[in-house]
């Protein structure tokens, strides 16, 4: 699973608001054995919305978490771009959450919050504990909540616990080494692309050095290509240090 992060708001890309959203995701998500596969912040533009997500549209193993953008004003776009996006239909009037707004709000529902139970055909609403104003998810691998932290922590806990509750162990190994990258660029290169490689240059009184990792869930292919790079420091003469 690729899991995305889509955070709607131009107020956080001009600084009026800051992203909560973010830190929030990456622990809930950790407690579970997973990691981000990317996160946007994005401002409230339709081309731009549009673009983001078809982008992870094309990634059959996305699983997308999208913040912001499903109230009642004019820049909540976000229903409509995923209806069009993952739906390619018009947007459709639940009942249910037509309901829940006419018994929280009344007359005062009309004219425009009414519009929040148009959402795309298909979704599936999910319950909002704040104040039962739901948020929605299409084909259990896309969910859109609301863009205030207070509404929409309390859903994704829900989900994540739900829905990814399990995960396929990772493992990692790293080490520090007294030298540059350049050292193990070649070294580098021959790495499968079931390991995944992160090397993180670094000085310490002026001498480079570099926090070499290796991740993945293959243990004993992790263990192969570390040794390889313990092999080539050691033949080499260069102190390192496993972490």
């Amino acid at each position: 699973m690729n899991f995305y992060a889509v955070i709607i708001g131009t107020e956080i890309l001009n600084s009026r608001r800051e992203d909560k959203h973010f830190d929030f995701l990456k622990r809930e998500l950790a407690k579970y054995g997973h990691e981000l596969f990317a996160s946007f912040i994005i401002k409230d533009d339709k081309t731009l919305i549009k673009n983001t997500f078809e982008m992870i549209k094309k990634d059959r193993d996305a699983i997308l978490f999208s913040f912001g953008g499903i109230g009642s004003t004019p820049d909540d776009l976000t229903r409509e771009i995923a209806a069009e996006v993952f739906t390619s239909k018009p947007l459709q009037t639940n009942e249910k959450f037509k309901q829940d707004i006419l018994d929280r709000f009344g007359d005062e529902a009309y004219p425009h919050r009414i519009h929040m139970a148009d959402i795309p055909a298909g979704a599936e609403l999910i319950f909002n504990p704040v104040n039962n104003m739901s948020a929605f998810s299409l084909k259990s691998k896309l969910f859109f909540v609301p863009g205030f932290p207070s509404m929409a922590h309390p859903i994704l806990e829900s989900i994540i616990s739900e829905k990814f509750n399990q995960s396929e162990k990772k493992f990692r190994y790293t080490l520090i080494a007294d030298t540059s990258e350049n050292t193990l660029i070649s070294l580098m290169n021959q790495l499968p692309d079931e390991v995944e490689l992160s090397s993180l240059p670094m000085f310490m009184d002026s001498k480079p050095l570099v926090e070499l990792s290796l991740s993945g869930y293959d243990k004993t292919l992790l263990e192969k290509y570390f040794h390889m790079f313990e092999t080539e420091l050691s033949l080499k003469k260069i102190d390192f240090k496993k972490v």
